[in-house]
């Protein structure tokens, strides 16, 4: 199995983030303004092993993915369980830092049923050799924050101008987001018949459908996007 870093960033890089200057100069309210350099200050932190609020994080998202199983250290071979390419999940976290983590968790967290049927691969036929959750996850939170264009100081495309006033909505857009943006891969997968070499594919698929959405002047809310209802399917 590939390494995550090979996952990481490669489709990331082949995907138009179209920048247009036609976009730089749009104000901000003064909330949209707060969540934004909140949510940029969010996906400058790195994870960090050593935290203890870093590591409690890790182990709850074991006990949401496996409330039954005990787990025995942050570092054992019952991550691959989950989908991490190691032992030690903290290595894959490098790719995308503690927000990818927070993701992950508000999943579980928020919409439990459809974190345990992705996760358990219970839906469709599926392929002999599946993806990944946990790398796809992280590969997810990358894609959403280069779709968006993030790391600028203020986002210059139509996707990323358009979420910003669903944040101004909604402080838990980007979460929110994250997790449709999750069943839509999945639905991706089962459409494409995908296989483990393929994951690329889904993903591109997957960020055209959802700039097409986020840009269609129908939604105002993250709600809005049709996408949304493969959450409670």
């Amino acid at each position: 199995m590939a390494g995550s870093r090979s996952w990481i960033g490669g489709v990331l890089n082949r995907l138009s983030n179209k920048r247009s200057d036609k976009f730089l100069d749009y104000p901000l309210t003064p909330i949209q303004e707060q969540r934004l350099q909140k949510l940029q200050k969010r996906i400058q932190i790195p994870f960090d092993e050593t935290r203890p609020d870093h590591q409690e994080a890790l182990k709850e998202l074991w006990h949401i993915a496996f409330p039954n199983v005990a787990l025995k250290g942050l570092v054992s071979e019952q991550w691959k369980e989950m989908g991490w390419q190691g032992p030690n999940p903290s290595t894959d976290f490098r790719a995308c830092g503690f927000i990818s983590l927070e993701n992950l968790l508000f999943y579980g967290r928020t919409y439990p049923a459809s974190f345990r049927r992705v996760l358990l691969k219970q839906d469709g036929t599926r392929a002999t050799w599946e993806y990944p959750f946990a790398v796809a996850g992280i590969n997810i939170s990358f894609l959403l924050i280069q779709m968006l264009d993030l790391y600028s100081e203020k986002p210059s495309n139509l996707p990323g101008f358009n979420f910003v006033k669903l944040l101004g909505e909604d402080e838990e857009a980007f979460d929110v987001l994250y997790c449709t943006a999750f069943e839509m891969v999945d639905a991706q997968w089962l459409a494409m018949r995908a296989s483990y070499m393929e994951f690329n594919k889904v993903l591109q698929a997957t960020s055209s459908q959802l700039e097409r959405e986020l840009c269609s002047d129908n939604v105002c809310r993250i709600q809005d996007l049709s996408a949304y209802s493969l959450l409670y399917q």
